[in-house]
């Protein structure tokens, strides 16, 4: 896996990431860091990448199960150190899976395998993070 990230100068603290598939990503600083918020933070990419990693393992695991998922959003809350490095030292993720006659049983274990088992992402920022997480279900 590869990435490029380009600053650009004229934009303040923007950053435009060109990843090894073809796509790109644009950050920005906040005000009081040089930035011009026109993007999001770079944590607030790693949240989101965090976010979209176990998401999808969730929805792939349900659906390898034979399970009728039809939607699943994950909320991030996540509290992050006071000085340098601020790492993430906590992060809650609850997710709203929605579909047809799912188990709950299904579910916590979808949850669980992808925080257990799968989501490298997650699995990196437990170094740091006290991770938790909790789950509703939908009918749709």
């Amino acid at each position: 896996m590869e990435c490029t990230i380009n600053w650009l100068p004229g934009s303040g603290m923007a950053f435009l990431a060109e990843t090894g598939s073809g796509h790109v990503l644009t950050m920005d600083g906040a005000p009081d860091g040089g930035g011009r918020n026109l993007a999001p933070r770079p944590m607030e990419t790693v949240l989101a990448g965090t976010g979209g990693c176990t998401a999808y393992d969730v929805v792939l695991i349900l659906k390898r199960g034979r399970h009728d998922v039809r939607g699943c959003q994950v909320k991030l809350q996540a509290q992050r150190a006071e000085t340098d490095p601020k790492v993430f030292t906590k992060i809650h993720m609850h997710f709203v899976v929605s579909g047809r006659d799912l188990p709950e049983a299904a579910v916590e274990r979808a949850v669980r395998m992808s925080h257990e088992k799968y989501c490298s992402a997650s699995a990196m920022l437990a170094k740091t993070a006290e991770m938790t997480t909790s789950f509703e279900i939908v009918a749709a």
